[in-house]
């Protein structure tokens, strides 16, 4: 069964290598690309941000050993800000000022806190974040979201809900106190009013550091709640699954994104996560993709176990993907690969080939808009898995 330290030993080996590049290894040369990663490996959302950066870090690994991007050594510099909004935009000052190409970010609250200086500086970003305002070139005009977006897997968990339920449901949003907790909320609400479901909906934030959600749940049965959407991150929604069995409520769980995974499955419990269901853009290896092929084949030459790969490491492996592929081509039509060149080339370039990983297999970015994809699968915890029961789902 899956266990909280997978990919730990796959990813330390390539984050040995990929910091010894950087301090005058093969890498460090004036061809090298410079790109910051802002990492949350210790703060409130450490227990996804963790395997997410060592996917990333994985997979600049692989690609340097496989010739780089156009013959360049991509040189990382990944540095932990513990969730802390004042952390990440020091971070992002001192990689402006080595130069770095573009960035790779990680929370809602610190995305949208700098996006402003990102298009100010003309810096590509991408990031954990898929808030649907960083979608829009014109608010955000360098950054990249490239799964679908928080509103748009609220609104296919919606869609979900209202059929499963015959049309007539309540549903219990759980949420993360923060930006990246309530960012899909009011659009939710929205939803529901617009495509005229008869669907109950109202909003818990869930308190930091709870040894358990009995009193949440107690609110959502006053409600009369048969459905808990959950935007968190995968430990606490998996304590809400247990306390759900243990007082044996008739509740199903849908998570989004960054509970919709394996470490969910880990922290509940496979009795206790029985049943609930996930709405995941990245397809869980267990999904055995075509695009999974290459991490299989890169963790069993680490000496790893492709069985223990989480899905947060896929996401990051993949959004790194995204942003190299970008970078690749702007080298390829011979432009000097600058922030404007990079995003200009995102723009254009057309689908970016993910062996049906991400969203409907590929991600595409336009001038008009910078939402990448807007499909995600449905799944369902069978027997400790994540089986998929509906793929591609959109809005």
């Amino acid at each position: 069964m899956f266990t909280k330290t997978r990919s730990v030993a796959v990813a330390l080996g390539a984050t040995t290598a990929l910091v010894l590049s950087a301090c005058g290894g093969e890498g460090d040369t004036d061809e090298s690309i410079p790109i910051g990663i802002i990492a949350d490996l210790t703060g409130a959302t450490g227990d996804v941000g963790t395997p997410y950066n060592q996917g990333m870090l994985a997979y600049i690994d692989w690609r340097n050993a496989n010739g780089g991007v156009e013959g360049r050594m991509l040189e990382p510099r990944s540095d932990d800000y513990a969730y802390e909004v004042p952390q990440a935009e020091e971070l992002y000052k001192e990689y402006v000022n080595d130069g770095v190409v573009a960035i790779q970010g990680w929370g809602t609250g610190d995305t949208e806190a700098l996006s402003g200086a990102i298009g100010n500086d003309e810096l590509p970003f991408m990031s954990g974040s898929f808030a649907e305002p960083l979608t829009d070139p014109e608010d955000a005009p360098y950054n990249f979201v490239v799964a679908p977006t928080y509103s748009d897997q609220m609104r296919i968990a919606l869609n979900w809900i209202n059929e499963d339920s015959g049309g007539d449901g309540e549903v219990a949003v759980f949420h993360h106190d923060s930006p990246f907790g309530t960012a899909p909320l009011a659009d939710g609400e929205t939803w529901v009013q617009d495509q005229g479901y008869d669907l109950g909906y109202q909003t818990y934030a869930m308190p930091d550091g709870s040894a358990n959600y009995v009193g949440l749940l107690s609110q959502a049965q006053s409600q009369g709640a048969e459905y808990i959407v959950v935007q968190n991150t995968a430990s606490a929604p998996g304590q809400v699954a247990q306390d759900i069995a243990a007082q044996d409520l008739d509740m199903k769980i849908v998570c989004l994104n960054w509970c919709a995974n394996d470490l969910f499955i880990d922290t509940a419990g496979v009795e206790a996560a029985e049943g609930h269901v996930l709405i995941q853009p990245f397809a869980p290896m267990s999904a055995e993709k075509d695009g999974h092929d290459v991490i299989r084949e890169y963790v069993q030459e680490q000496d790893g176990d492709p069985d223990e790969i989480g899905t947060s490491y896929v996401q990051g492996w993949y959004v790194m993907h995204v942003m190299a592929e970008g970078m690749a081509h702007t080298l390829a039509e011979g432009e000097e690969l600058t922030g404007p060149n990079l995003r200009a080339s995102l723009e254009t370039m057309g689908p970016i080939d993910t062996g049906g990983v991400v969203g409907e297999g590929v991600v595409e970015f336009t001038e008009d808009s910078h939402r990448g994809s807007v499909g995600a699968g449905v799944y369902e915890a069978q027997d400790g898995e994540m089986v998929e029961i509906e793929e591609s789902a959109t809005p």
